[in-house]
């Protein structure tokens, strides 16, 4: 692709959007895929743009002017955060800097956007972007602003009359769902695992949307275990059709990695040789039927409990950006290869960083947490099924609820 045709946002900034040591979204994982788009040259074969950070107006699209004195009053003081609004809980800790790093992230989105309508850019991506649980009142699920409704949101005050929203994280994008549940020019679609058994327990599919937008809300809830078949064939039996029908003009996606099958927050069980194709897939359905023209498309990435591993296998496998990926493996796990560059190196089994992954320049690496262990039956590094009720952070395992718990009516 030419840079023509794709923009990469990017502010190394982003990284600051830091909720503290053992707190699941590190922000180390950004830094490092950024040094991997570069160790593979994908910098200089699209364009890298920085863009500022969203505005009070621009935020105003979606958040409430109570909320964003709150996020801004808990940046200035984080010891004072008291869990209103969200923020100060166990999933959203205050911390200093936190309205300029979130505004950051959702100014990358917000101008991914406005590149795609513009014809600036076809296509658009912000892999820091994706904090989809963030509501209009409140911080959810280590969102504190909700870059994708930002970005649906502006494209909309541009002139879009039809935008589809595809998102395929673990988690139910309950706050974009939220922001546009009676705006029929909004059609959002969620891929997530089932409600009974994760955060946010809500994605029904019986969530169809309001009263003046009713059936532009699709929910599929796939049951935990669900590997790459099934969700494959869940995305390919109801995301085409859905897009042929709707017309939109510009497609909006989130690409959580959590679906990963060592995300130790969640339960499906997905490789990413089927992250890949879902992603292609988007890509297919930006050209058939995003804009007059065709190829509209805004990504987001985001998602994850966990660090996933960085592989530098012998001779670097650099196939893989050409398509032919070699498939090394590390701790007993596939993974997918990664180019062999003295900037990236492996991480150890028990999380421990190899010694050429400090030379990641100025990355802070933290140990990745235990996984906790199940029945002997549970997949390795994984969460086991709910058989008590359990408090903890977004992902982790909630009450077992009835199914009139957390529905939207």
């Amino acid at each position: 692709m030419s840079g023509g045709q794709a923009q990469l946002m990017w502010d190394e900034a982003v990284t600051g959007y830091d909720f503290g040591p053992g707190h699941p979204m590190d922000p180390v994982r950004l830094a490092l895929t950024m040094r991997l788009v570069e160790a593979y040259g994908l910098d200089r074969a699209v364009r890298t743009v920085s863009a500022a950070a969203a505005g009070e107006s621009t935020l105003r699209l979606v958040h409430r002017a109570d909320y964003i004195a709150a996020v801004r009053a808990a940046s200035a003081d984080p010891r004072a955060a008291d869990g209103s609004y969200g923020i100060g809980t166990v999933d959203d800790p205050a911390f200093a800097g936190m309205h300029d790093a979130a505004a950051l992230i959702a100014g990358q989105s917000v101008a991914a956007a406005e590149a795609v309508w513009r014809g600036e850019a076809l296509h658009a991506v912000n892999f820091s972007g994706g904090l989809h649980h963030a509501m209009p009142g409140g911080a959810s699920g280590f969102c504190v602003y909700n870059d994708a409704a930002l970005a649906v949101a502006r494209l909309l005050e541009l002139g879009a009359q039809r935008v589809v929203y595809v998102d395929v994280d673990v988690h139910h994008g309950d706050g974009v769902q939220a922001v546009f549940w009676d705006d029929p020019r909004v059609l959002t679609i969620s891929l997530h695992e089932h409600p009974r058994t994760l955060f946010p327990q809500t994605g029904w599919p019986e969530e169809t949307g309001g009263a003046q937008a009713e059936g532009t809300a699709v929910n599929v809830a796939l049951p935990a275990g669900t590997g790459d078949a099934g969700w494959l064939r869940a995305f390919h039996a109801v995301v085409p059709e859905l897009l042929a029908a709707f017309r939109p003009e510009v497609l909006v996606t989130q690409h959580g990695a959590d679906t990963h099958f060592e995300d130790p927050l969640a339960h499906l069980a997905v490789s990413v040789d089927a992250q890949r194709l879902v992603a292609e897939a988007c890509h297919r359905l930006a050209h058939d039927h995003a804009g007059a023209a065709g190829s509209r498309w805004a990504a987001g990435v985001r998602g994850g409990g966990g660090r996933a591993a960085v592989v530098d296998p012998p001779g670097g496998h650099r196939g893989g950006a050409a398509g032919r990926p070699g498939v090394p493996r590390a701790g007993g796990v596939a993974q997918r290869s990664v180019p062999s560059d003295p900037a990236v190196g492996a991480v150890a089994d028990d999380g421990r960083p190899a010694a050429r992954l400090a030379g990641l320049r100025g990355v802070r690496v933290r140990p990745r947490r235990p996984a906790r262990s199940g029945d002997p039956g549970d997949p390795p590094g994984r969460l086991p099924l709910p058989r008590a009720p359990s408090v903890g952070r977004r992902g982790l395992l909630m009450p077992a609820v009835g199914p009139a718990v957390g529905r939207v009516r």
